[in-house]
């Protein structure tokens, strides 16, 4: 009898975990960097050698299997394995040049980082800096990036957090529109005719909300996931959105309102993986942003 193990192919198990990740063969096609085609042939290929369905096939359509479901958490465990090797050995590289991926929100990266990024090109210039624009939390451990800028504390363990500074945020408006609509003296002055800007998560809703239950989500009339889009809108006297202090402080053409009504504090952590602090490259950009974070280095 053949013995499989030996002849275990990693790159069909890849396939066949994007696949169930995603949904598709075209979708774990665009994670992996491979072809449809290439895709569908792995796991193919995969279920010939273990004599399983792993998909179930309705049109164009995939389901993971019963069988699927029992072989996906061996071969997660194999990519973590696998992960954790790639980190260990990238943690050993004293060289400070070659790629590092830095990711952070679309406001930061399109407001806060060009002069932290320019430092560190003046610094190191055979560092090539990735950007990750990502309003969504990016996962340092399967190397989504290799530095976070986040507002939330990391709660897994393998991960290295440092809170770097806290900010605040709080409501602003254009002062162009505010010479039209006035300026509230209390959230309560907020009307239906004031033009409130958010995100499409709801939080700043949630947010005014709590303090005057009488806005509603109605008054948004313009939401996105784009926070560089809205603060563009806010700028252009368009509403009013809640934004970090820091920014706003770059940002002559709008004031804050009611700060004793709306205010929340925003912790700034910079993050990495726990191999990666031996990384002398990685290392050393984080070191400069945690500098300049520290030392709330915005300039306009």
């Amino acid at each position: 009898m053949r013995n499989r193990n030996s002849s275990f192919d990693w790159s069909r198990a890849q396939s066949f975990l994007a696949t169930a990740e995603t949904g598709s063969f075209s979708g774990a096609a665009e994670l992996l960097g491979m072809s449809q085609p290439t895709v569908g042939r792995h796991v193919a290929a995969l279920e010939s050698d273990l004599g399983l369905l792993l998909f179930d096939r309705v049109g164009k359509s995939l389901t993971i299997s019963d069988k699927g479901l029992s072989l996906l958490a061996h071969v997660k465990a194999m990519k973590e394995a696998a992960d954790l090797v790639s980190l260990s050995a990238l943690g050993h590289d004293q060289t400070i040049a070659g790629p590092v991926s830095v990711t952070a929100s679309d406001v930061f990266c399109a407001y806060q980082l060009p002069p932290i990024i320019e430092r560190i090109r003046l610094a190191y210039p055979e560092v090539q800096v990735e950007i990750v624009s990502s309003n969504n939390v990016q996962d340092l451990r399967r190397r989504e990036a290799d530095i976070a800028i986040r507002n939330v504390q990391p709660k897994h363990a393998d991960l290295y957090a440092k809170r770097v500074r806290t900010t605040k945020a709080y409501l602003y408006g254009a002062s162009s529109y505010l010479d039209v609509i006035g300026r509230p003296a209390t959230l309560k002055d907020i009307g239906e005719q004031t033009t409130l800007i958010g995100d499409v998560t709801g939080r700043v809703l949630e947010m005014l909300s709590a303090t005057n239950g009488a806005i509603t989500a109605e008054q948004f009339s313009i939401i996105g996931n784009s926070g560089v889009a809205l603060w563009e809108m806010v700028k252009r006297g368009l509403g009013l959105a809640v934004m970090f202090e820091d920014l706003a402080e770059v940002t002559p053409e709008v004031e804050a309102i009611l700060q004793y009504e709306v205010s929340a504090e925003v912790p700034l952590w910079l993050v990495t993986h726990a191999e990666l602090k031996t990384n002398a490259r990685i290392r050393a950009i984080f070191d400069i942003l945690s500098e300049e974070l520290t030392g709330n280095a915005v300039k306009g």
